[in-house]
């Protein structure tokens, strides 16, 4: 704590230029991520595909992935120029403190006397910036779903179901957003200096309720999940379960073809009650094999412990942001530096805080980033010894076929942004080496290097 309340009493200096210090943070991130952007967009060009793919990839998808890269991130570069300017549009004109005045008096105006506090009007505050941050948000997002998806075919959104699921998505933040701050801000005001050691007890305790009520009331809202059908894929994903003695609770499809053509297959829940969701789209374009191989990768997550250090991790974390957050929330050169002098509200404070904790959130990014490519490997190895080598590589490839995933990257991009190896690193890991196949010898006997062949994905 002494350490703490010193660092607090070091950065609360008069006249400290904190606004430019932020803005220097924010236009250094991006100016970075744009050189990141410019080394991958260079591999984005190349005409041929990386070796170990030459003979499972045709040149013509080959090219369609590359030029949809190109395509994203010539969107990447273009929505974080005008998330850029917006920042700056915000921190230059000081919209915040002028934003915190307009709803203190819609609040002053019609609310009754009760709802005068510091919670309520930050309430009101948040709300509204969220509407604010909708809005501006409409255009990249517009253009993303309807022009960029649209055009390379994964878009399956209509207008109407893209209205509604921003309406529904409002809806939810209206809903949560009151309760959760209330206890947040109530947490700071009542528990003194050492408000941080409740504020994280606070969240770890609202990330398992999240995780409870999610899958009852939230993503039905978004998306049917229907129990898989009794069949070849159910019985497998079941025997895997008991083979690995995953809790598994209930087996779901999701139908997420109803917004996109990308697949994917996750599992949530408690430690003692799991389920499978396993996309539509993985069903259709996938043999029965390659799904469960699929799951037996994620599967390797939890068997391996990589969600419980993931979540033992993001708690640290937390609990690392709550503690920096109590140096600054009574740094008075930090509010006045964005035009508070007279009010020092606690919402106001955490979010210059956030902007200031930003170069640091920059490099915890890289070393998660990191650590998700060794658990991925990890995972991979672990269906491997399981038996599921061709099958996760064949798999792998058509995912990235149907999905046209970037095929190659420049080392710099992919280790700041990539949480995932990318193909090549991985189906080399898997032992996939272009003519060799998957986990095939050159002492097999040509009747394994027939099946081999057959699992290559050639036929695709």
């Amino acid at each position: 704590m002494d350490i703490l309340q010193r660092l607090a009493h070091f950065l609360d200096r008069p006249l400290f230029p904190w606004k430019k210090l932020i803005i220097g943070f924010s236009l250094g991130q991006y100016v970075f991520e744009g050189f990141l952007s410019l080394r991958q967009y260079q591999i984005l060009r190349q005409t041929r595909p990386p070796k170990v793919l030459e003979n499972e990839v045709s040149q013509e998808v080959f090219d369609k992935s590359q030029s949809y890269g190109r395509a994203k991130a010539k969107y990447s570069l273009f929505s974080g120029l005008y998330g850029q300017i917006q920042n700056t549009a915000f921190i230059y004109y000081d919209v915040l403190p002028k934003l915190w005045v307009l709803t203190g008096s819609w609040l002053h105006r019609f609310a009754p006397e009760r709802f005068s506090g510091e919670i309520s009007h930050s309430i009101v505050f948040v709300l509204t910036f969220i509407v604010i941050q909708q809005v501006l948000s409409l255009p990249t997002s517009i253009y993303h779903t309807f022009v960029l998806e649209e055009k390379f075919g994964f878009n399956k959104q209509t207008p109407k179901l893209f209205v509604m699921d921003m309406l529904k998505s409002q809806m939810l933040a209206f809903i949560l957003t009151p309760p959760i701050l209330a206890g947040f801000l109530a947490i700071v005001q009542k528990t003194g200096n050492q408000f941080f050691y409740y504020l994280w007890l606070f969240g770890a305790g609202l990330q398992v309720f999240m995780i409870t009520i999610y899958p009852i009331t939230i993503l039905p809202l978004f998306n049917k999940l229907s129990p898989l059908e009794p069949g070849d894929l159910k019985t497998g994903v079941e025997d895997l379960a008991k083979r690995l003695k995953f809790p598994l609770s209930e087996l779901h499809v999701i139908d997420g073809s109803k917004r996109s053509a990308h697949s994917n297959a996750y599992f949530f829940g408690m430690p003692w009650k799991k389920h499978i969701v396993i996309y539509d789209t993985l069903i259709e374009k996938s043999e029965t094999q390659e799904v469960v191989a699929v799951l037996a990768h994620e599967l390797g997550h939890w068997s391996l412990g990589h969600t419980t250090r993931l979540f033992g991790i993001s708690q640290a974390h937390f609990l690392y942001i709550f503690a920096l957050f109590s140096v600054f929330i009574n740094n008075r050169s930090l509010y006045e530096s964005f035009g508070f002098h007279k009010e020092f509200p606690i919402i106001i404070g955490f979010i210059l805080f956030s902007d200031a904790l930003a170069p640091m959130d920059t490099i915890i990014k890289l070393l998660m980033n990191i650590l998700s490519r060794r658990y991925e490997f990890q995972a991979d190895e672990f269906a491997q010894k399981l038996g599921y080598s061709t099958e996760l590589a064949r798999s792998l490839i058509k995912l990235q076929i149907q999905n046209l995933s970037t095929m190659d990257a420049d080392w710099m991009y992919a280790s700041y942004h990539f949480s995932h190896p990318i193909l090549s690193e991985r189906l080399g890991a898997l032992g996939w080496y272009g003519d060799s196949k998957v986990g095939v010898s050159e002492r097999k006997e040509s009747k394994d290097e027939k099946v081999a062949a057959q699992a290559s994905g050639r036929e695709l």
